[in-house]
């Protein structure tokens, strides 16, 4: 049996390039980027290069590029080391009410410390209201801190419009752009933020690396302590090898490459609705289908059917899609993110899938799964009107 993979807002398969470049790290260069010799110097300049990759693909500088072991340290650090930093100009933060795990946790753990922090609702595209941020921030506010792009139903955040907000006032803006590096372009000068989480594993790069960006002038203590890596800023020897890989990934993608996957994604979203309606499958969708959201997120409402059995059965038929963030897979919990567009008495909570497509996904890999899905479903619903 044929497996295909749509689960690719998880985690995506690594580029050839990505390991081959990887590969030739491994066993040519090995060294220690702080140690002196030849060794750790080669090592040190693989760093230096892949970090000015990475620096340029968001309009960065070299040194505003902090490497970690991906977006949840990112994020943790931006948050907390923020907060903990600036805590004599105020104890109130703002973020949004569907943020990745990594970020909704350390905002629970600050309010266990005390600080006051504001989620943001949304509304059933999964967007926040502008004017609801403006009536939230006040004098207190040191952090505001919205993804960039939803991981579970593809909604795109008014970053730009919420940096220019924040332009003259104190609190610094973090956005996880975890989901959107890759997709859409981005320019930290021209989005107004100050810190940006990134992650490489969901651009074809490895597990276990990633960056944070952090503009030049902001300074809080490291997150991680033992030693001087980073520019003092992160503590712990590098990996090289993973970060050689992010760097390699980065390089496959260009302005075109995201316009054009952006593109044939919203392709197979309009190619799956097609074939849902054409068969009579009652469905609906969980966000807005438009062309400036994550179009490789797309999550589907089918009622009366539940969540587990649907992807349990997909699994069985040989594909692999989700029932919401990879981060919470093994949770009894319900979605927040869709709780938060819909309500916590919603029935799409518990009736929805995520299909995520990936670079290697094709027309006929869509069409296959369509066909799965319109069977199942008609099964399934069969089986409960018994």
């Amino acid at each position: 049996m044929a497996h295909i993979y749509l689960d690719n807002a998880a985690t995506t398969p690594m580029a050839k390039q990505v390991i081959a470049a990887m590969t030739e790290q491994m066993t040519n260069d090995y060294g220690n980027p702080s140690s002196t010799h030849w060794f750790g110097r080669t090592a040190h300049t693989v760093m230096d290069q892949s970090r000015q990759t990475l620096a340029a693909s968001i309009g960065a500088r070299m040194g505003e590029i902090q490497l970690t072991s991906g977006a949840t340290e990112a994020n943790n650090t931006a948050i907390l080391q923020t907060a903990h930093t600036r805590a004599a100009l105020g104890r109130h933060i703002i973020t949004t009410a569907i943020e990745h795990p990594s970020v909704g946790q350390p905002m629970a753990q600050l309010e266990r410390e005390g600080f006051r922090v504001t989620y943001l609702p949304v509304d059933e595209t999964g967007q926040i209201s502008l004017g609801d941020l403006d009536a939230a921030l006040d004098d207190e506010t040191i952090l505001v801190s919205v993804m960039m792009g939803n991981n579970e139903v593809g909604s795109h955040l008014p970053i730009a419009a919420i940096g220019a907000r924040l332009a003259t006032h104190q609190a610094w803006f973090h956005t996880d752009a975890t989901q959107a590096y890759g997709l859409l372009d981005i320019d930290v000068a021209a989005l107004g933020v100050d810190l940006l989480s990134v992650s490489a594993h969901k651009i074809n790069g490895p597990k276990g690396v990633g960056f944070l960006y952090r503009r030049d002038g902001l300074n809080f203590p490291p997150f991680i302590r033992g030693g001087e890596q980073e520019m003092k800023r992160r503590a712990g020897t590098e990996n090289v090898v993973g970060i050689a890989g992010f760097a390699a990934a980065v390089k496959l993608i260009t302005p075109q490459t995201k316009a054009d996957r952006q593109a044939k994604y919203l392709g197979f979203k309009h190619q799956i609705i097609d074939n849902l309606r054409a068969a009579g499958i009652t469905f609906d969708v969980n966000g807005a289908v438009q062309a400036d959201a994550l179009n490789h997120v797309f999550n589907l409402w089918f009622p009366g059917v539940s969540t587990y059995a649907l992807q349990t059965n997909l699994d069985l038929a040989g594909f692999a899609v989700s029932g919401g963030s990879a981060c919470t897979a093994g949770s009894l919990e319900p979605s927040h993110v869709l709780t938060a567009m819909y309500g916590a008495d919603s029935p799409r909570i518990a009736e929805s899938i995520r299909i995520s497509f990936g670079k290697d996904t094709t027309a006929l890999d869509v069409t296959q799964f369509t066909t799965a899905l319109i069977k199942i479903v008609t099964r399934l619903r069969a089986k409960s009107a018994r």
